[in-house]
């Protein structure tokens, strides 16, 4: 990733957690969370070691086409899984947006763009983000709040905790965009 180093290391912190988190969200007895935490937990994991600062360490140039190949997997993954669940959907922007970081990256690795602006694809997947952000940070508040009466809900399945983790997950792809 590109930007100043400190930025760096707080969303590998961020998206390494988020991934972790999501890692035992597969616990969930329930199968859809099970499910949706995988692919989030591979989002998680993946971009942490996206965000690791180029002046640390420089990966060779195949890791890039291994992380598009990697997220386009995932991408077809949530295409096919998109038929039962519309949560899906949002899965497969972001293992796109992967992809297209990964490929970006591996095109110029060190030089962002080329300073040639900002391109549309990275625009779209700015405002799609930025605007994820906004939605789900408004959900959150009124889920934390009615979800403390709800009785023996396992931590794994508590709704205001997933959304935490997709937040962060979707701040955390607005970071990395903008520094591309």
């Amino acid at each position: 990733m590109h930007g100043p180093a400190s930025t760096g290391w707080l969303l590998v912190a961020l998206c390494a957690a988020t991934g972790a988190y999501c890692l035992l969200r597969m616990r969930s007895e329930v199968e859809e969370q099970r499910r949706a935490a995988g692919g989030e937990a591979l989002m998680g994991f993946g971009m942490a070691a996206m965000a690791v600062p180029g002046a640390v360490f420089t990966p060779p140039e195949w890791v890039w086409t291994a992380y598009a190949a990697v997220f386009g997997a995932a991408a077809l993954h949530a295409l096919w899984a998109a038929r039962t669940s519309a949560h899906h959907l949002h899965h497969l922007v972001g293992a796109g947006a992967m992809v297209y970081m990964s490929l970006a990256m591996g095109a110029a690795p060190g030089h962002g763009h080329g300073g040639s602006g900002l391109p549309l694809l990275t625009g779209v997947l700015l405002l799609y983000f930025a605007g994820y952000v906004l939605a789900t940070g408004a959900r959150l508040v009124p889920v934390a709040a009615s979800a403390r009466g709800t009785g023996a809900v396992g931590w794994g399945d508590r709704p205001e905790l997933a959304r935490a983790c997709r937040l962060s997950m979707a701040m955390a792809m607005v970071a990395m965009l903008l520094t591309m």
